[in-house]
């Protein structure tokens, strides 16, 4: 009897001890079925968005996204979104919006939050981390092609243009051959490449003639110097416009082709596709704009060194480029065409001096500002480092040779 007693209680206690277990696994699947508080929606801005289009894509309240436009008037203006630019939601259970980031540009989000009174709005730095590449190749065909060819590589390559645009052109000017070796910044997220940041040094070696540019703060600013400490920046770029060829050189005696005789052509002609955007190769002031003769659609700068700087044969002149307006280095003027006397789309450059044609390609430039005397020696200590870096750096053939930099290199 008490055997059995003790059996029966034995069993309930079992019993008991496996009830509590399955309801305390059914409590455990409950708590993994809870949904998440929030849940997050990424996305890349289309052709065309609106945040009004995003919203109404996910179906979400638009009386939420006047409130976010409201919180983001007059630190960013929503109504203007870049395509490609990648955006972040995060939500509720309600599907109310918890949180915006929006990637203004490389470096820059806007970050949108509930707050208890409302949305707040801020810009934040991208928070990128930072490392040292080493780049260096020789050129086949251009520094484009040369670097690689993908988005990153191509903005380093027109970087690169730009740091030495007063000494070398760098669709007529450079060889197969010729070598580049690059010290700039590589941009990180989470672990994965993003972009090139900072160019730190550079050497270009065209035609057997050694360019250098070193990043250094000078007199309150950033900029460039050669290895003597004086600004790569010069009074005229090397040329008015890209993607081109000279198709006309100066000449005291060319054979014109429409008229078919022989004179004088005081400039250089540069063949490129119709449209092709113009710039102005030094700070100035317009002294006409408009049609003249045989110039076509022309555009004369005067600069405060006594140089006049044409272009002509212009399809259009760009926008606020009318007499007495003040242009900037390297400022839109127009766009390549052949109106006037031109047997095809190009631009005729010329140059003068106190009423003398100079010719653009042989012009003597003075160098621009030098680094402040009593910084010299730091701008040498730091670009004699800059050279050690440098000469390690292999030049290839095509692709480019590529080095992260060891983390006691990331000091440069």
């Amino acid at each position: 009897m008490k055997k059995a007693f003790a059996a029966t209680v034995f069993l309930l206690v079992v019993l008991f001890a496996l009830g509590l277990h399955f309801n305390a696994t059914k409590e455990r699947e409950k708590v993994r079925r809870v949904p998440e508080p929030y849940r997050q929606i990424q996305g890349s801005v289309r052709d065309g968005d609106t945040l009004f289009a995003i919203f109404k894509r996910y179906k979400l309240e638009p009386k939420e996204l006047f409130q976010i436009k409201d919180s983001s008037a007059g630190i960013h203006d929503l109504g203007k979104l870049s395509a490609g630019r990648p955006y972040r939601l995060t939500i509720d259970d309600d599907n109310q919006i918890n949180a915006f980031v929006y990637e203004i540009d490389d470096d820059t989000l806007l970050n949108v939050f509930r707050s208890e009174s409302g949305f707040y709005t801020e810009k934040v730095p991208i928070d990128y981390e930072k490392c040292v590449h080493h780049i260096g190749g020789i050129i086949r065909d251009n520094l484009l092609a040369s670097i690689g060819e993908d988005r990153e590589s191509a903005l380093l390559a027109m970087e690169v243009s730009d740091i030495f645009s007063w000494d070398i052109d760098f669709t007529t000017d450079i060889q197969n051959g010729d070598t580049f070796r690059i010290i700039a910044e590589g941009l990180y997220l989470d672990g994965e490449f993003k972009r090139y940041g900072r160019i730190l040094a550079v050497e270009f070696i065209n035609g057997g003639t050694s360019y250098h540019a070193y990043r250094f703060e000078g007199g309150g600013a950033a900029g460039y110097y050669d290895a003597h400490g004086r600004s790569v920046k010069k009074a005229f770029l090397k040329a008015p416009l890209s993607f081109k060829r000279i198709s006309s050189y100066f000449s005291k005696r060319r054979f014109h082709p429409i008229l078919k005789t022989h004179r004088p052509h005081h400039g250089v002609d540069y063949a490129a596709s119709h449209g092709t955007p113009v710039s102005a190769t030094g700070d100035g002031a317009v002294t006409y704009a408009g049609r003249r003769g045989a110039y076509g659609n022309l555009v004369i700068l005067k600069h405060s060194n006594g140089y006049r700087t044409y272009y002509g044969h212009l399809s259009r002149i760009a926008k606020g480029i009318k007499k007495g307006a003040r242009v900037n280095q390297g400022q839109l003027v127009g766009y390549v065409g052949k109106t006037g006397l031109a047997t095809g789309p190009h631009l005729h450059y010329e140059m003068r001096a106190g009423g003398r044609y100079v010719n653009p390609l042989s012009l003597k430039q003075p160098y621009g500002k030098a680094v402040p005397e009593e910084r010299v020696q730091e701008f040498m200590d730091i670009a004699g480092k800059l050279n050690q870096i440098l000469a390690s750096i292999p030049v290839s053939n095509h692709p480019a040779h590529v080095r992260r930099a060891s983390l006691a290199e990331k000091g440069m």
